[in-house]
């Protein structure tokens, strides 16, 4: 039904209990998921999260079926200054996140850019370099779990908001192993061109999010949590520009709406699968 290189987030289905969206999605004709794990926005993985959480998660994982590309995990703000105890509580969330994707036999861990604030901690250029080390630091860590370590490098409410500190932190992790999220909505919502950032990070970009959006104004902020159709993001162009660089990973609709009411959601789902599966 979907283009199988589309698959669909948890995140899209949080108001569900993890089984519950599961099956939907299964029953809606996906057969690959991101699997939700960020504190606040989805709950589908317990935020403290040990051994025995981790066993549960993937057992119903494994129940249902499909297939998991990405767990998209945070492990507290990357550009924080941590103490020796808050360094190791976040090591060990790092490990039994690691855990949780080698189990659900997912590609990769997916963290965040930085702290959800634009304003750096000490400067701009100490925090994005701290957000890299931690980064490379993780993707160490997760060739042990034989999984890979993936950053969404441009996120409208963290650190690195838009193009120009994205660029910042994709030149500072030059030469690792970690590779680049391309969502849509962020950089939509940021005043970005998904075109551009094709053409600055296509090489290194290896999953992509699906969402609208609308663009920041002088009055307004970028709105991000838009279906698809909703609004400015030109997928036709961003996919087609992806296509010529020759990407050749999946895309996730995360469909982290709220122009839709739940009982619509599903429908809304199946119609953006279908629209972004012509297009793929």
């Amino acid at each position: 039904m979907f283009h199988h290189r589309l698959g669909c987030s948890s995140i899209s289905f949080r108001h569900q209990d993890l089984a519950a969206a599961l099956h939907t999605m299964r029953g809606l004709g996906f057969e690959e998921i991101d699997l939700g794990a960020l504190p606040g926005v989805c709950d589908h993985v317990p935020y403290i999260l040990d051994a025995k959480a981790v066993e549960a998660v993937a057992a119903v994982v494994r129940d249902s079926g499909l297939r998991v590309r990405s767990v998209n995990g945070d492990v507290g703000d990357l550009n924080a200054t941590l103490d020796a105890g808050a360094a190791e509580a976040r090591e060990r969330h790092l490990e039994m996140l690691l855990s949780l994707a080698e189990k659900t036999g997912a590609k990769a861990l997916v963290l965040p850019c930085g702290a959800i604030d634009h304003d750096p901690v000490r400067s701009l250029e100490e925090d994005i370099d701290a957000v890299a080390s931690q980064l490379i630091h993780a993707s160490e860590r997760a060739k042990e779990f034989g999984v890979e370590l993936w950053t969404e490098s441009l996120h409208y409410f963290r650190l690195c908001w838009n193009i120009e500190r994205a660029q910042l932190l994709a030149d500072r992790l030059a030469g690792s192993d970690v590779g680049i999220v391309m969502d849509f909505s962020h950089i939509v919502a940021s005043g970005g061109d998904p075109e551009d950032f094709v053409s600055r990070f296509g090489e290194r970009i290896t999953h992509v999010h699906l969402r609208d959006a609308t663009a920041a104004t002088d009055t307004q902020p970028g709105n991000i949590n838009l279906s698809i159709g909703n609004g400015q993001a030109d997928f036709a162009a961003g996919l087609s520009t992806l296509r010529a660089v020759g990407y050749t990973g999946h895309f996730s609709l995360e469909l982290e709406t709220r122009d839709v009411t739940h009982d619509e959601r599903p429908a809304a789902a199946a119609k953006a699968g279908s629209y972004i599966s012509d297009l793929i």
